[in-house]
């Protein structure tokens, strides 16, 4: 059991003034970090302390492990959340922090090294009984004529993903043998670059997928699965909209397998809040990653179970049992609205000079913004989760119109009208959509 009375947030935005705020429930003093951008964001407001650990750029502050860890020792942070992004999933971070002695809120160093890895969390998933797709069951040669031989005997289209990548980056899909080599070596470039690691694997790519994921929170020796959720409206491989329950699929099969994530994450010996991804065609799940944090789209799960899973995450690292397993009532939806031009799709940083939020009963709004705010042009579009709650999908559907219509965000432009369209769309159906289907719209 761990015992801490002053949690450090690693990070910013939205997520931030999310975990400041289940630990103020719990009487937990916060320490808020940031850098040069982001003096007077919210999140620094909010906290009990805030300190500066460098300038705009996330590589000399958000990413700068020292200074976070410097930032701890300053405050006297006994604990610390990573949120999502940046050093959320490096193994190096974890092993840094508890080397201080500071509790590092999330699983440990070892489970995060094998899950970040694409290759080893196969590996372990197959061992615990969880469908994969079929494909190089290891890491991806240099030997061109068995490379071809392998993806002819999968059957072609099949997609080159990097071992260490994330958030979308560092995979291709490959229609031919003819185009296989070219593809291979483009992403072992792109994979060095941006994640410093050049091992790739392949593996069949599905046509009509839908993306659907499992929520997990776990002691060590226990876990549960608070539900699933359908994350298939994608732009790029970056999730638009989210949703829970996941609709159109048998429940006798989808609890199946979350009683399959259940046993894996015991297997693990897994800590706090984890989410198994899975591409859902056919009737037949196949495992592509976990993500060893807690998810942008969290919300939704918190709307149908009734749980803030922050300050669960928190009950369970100081020592508290698990929750109930829970109730899952109606339906949620959330739309991230990301600043960027509608017509470009590029981020539009800027002064946000007023901001007006929608309301009524089931409309939740997670952001760092208020009029004054600025949103810089150094980090992640998302400014803000619009979620809306009702008895049925359809229910939720009409509340997040009408909410997406109230809500103005003035000074920046936002992707509003995209969410619109989307919901909208005939494709938005449980029946009809796949992972390709907003890119095809859009």
């Amino acid at each position: 059991m761990a015992l801490f009375k002053r949690v450090l947030i690693a990070n910013r935005g939205e997520i931030a003034v999310r975990i400041i705020r289940s630990c103020h429930l719990l009487g937990l003093e916060t320490v808020a970090v940031y850098s040069s951008a982001d003096k007077g964001a919210l999140h620094t407001r909010l906290a009990t302390r805030a300190i500066c650990i460098g300038p705009a750029a996330a590589k000399d502050s958000y990413l700068n492990i020292n200074a976070i860890l410097e930032a701890a020792k300053l405050s006297g942070a006994d604990a610390i959340h990573p949120g999502y992004g940046f050093l959320a999933e490096r193994a190096d971070f974890a092993r840094a922090v508890t080397a201080q002695g500071i509790v590092f809120l999330g699983p440990d160093a070892g489970t995060i090294a094998t899950m970040g890895d694409k290759i080893s969390a196969i590996k372990a998933m197959k061992a615990a009984g969880i469908p994969t797709l079929p494909g190089s069951d290891g890491p991806l040669g240099h030997d061109m004529q068995a490379n071809r031989a392998l993806a002819s005997r999968i059957g072609f289209p099949v997609i080159i993903k990097a071992s260490a990548g994330g958030g979308g980056r560092g995979m291709r899909r490959v229609d031919s043998a003819d185009a296989l080599a070219d593809a291979i070596a483009l992403t072992r470039a792109e994979a060095l670059a941006a994640f410093g690691d050049d091992s790739l694997y392949l593996e069949k790519f599905l046509t009509q997928p839908r993306h659907i994921e499992f929520q997990i929170i776990a002691s060590g020796a226990e876990a549960i699965c608070l539900g699933e959720r359908d994350c298939s409206a994608q732009r790029r491989h970056q999730k638009l909209i989210e949703e829970a329950p996941a609709p159109g699929i048998v429940k006798n099969l989808l609890a199946a397998m979350a009683a399959r994530c259940e046993a894996a994450a015991k297997g693990l010996g897994y800590q706090g809040l984890g989410t198994f991804e899975f591409l859902y065609q056919d009737g037949e799940f196949y495992f592509i990653e976990m993500n060893t944090r807690i998810q942008v789209e969290h919300t939704v799960t918190e709307m149908v179970c009734g749980l803030d899973l922050v300050l669960e995450q928190l009950k369970v690292a100081l020592g508290e049992p698990l929750p109930a397993r829970p109730l899952v009532r109606g339906h949620a939806i959330e739309c991230r609205i990301n600043a960027e031009n509608p017509q470009t799709s590029l981020p539009s940083p800027g002064l946000v000079t007023g901001l007006q939020l929608p309301g009524g009963a089931g409309v939740r709004f997670d952001t760092a913004l208020f009029a004054g705010a600025v949103v810089p042009p150094c980090y992640d579009s998302l400014v803000g989760k619009l979620v809306c709650h009702g008895h049925d999908r359809e229910d939720a559907i009409a509340r997040l119109r009408q909410a997406l219509g109230e809500l103005e965000i003035t000074g920046i432009h936002t992707n509003q009208a995209l969410h619109l369209k989307l919901l909208a769309c005939e494709q938005f159906s449980p029946w009809q959509r796949d992972i390709h289907f907003a890119a095809k719209l859009l």
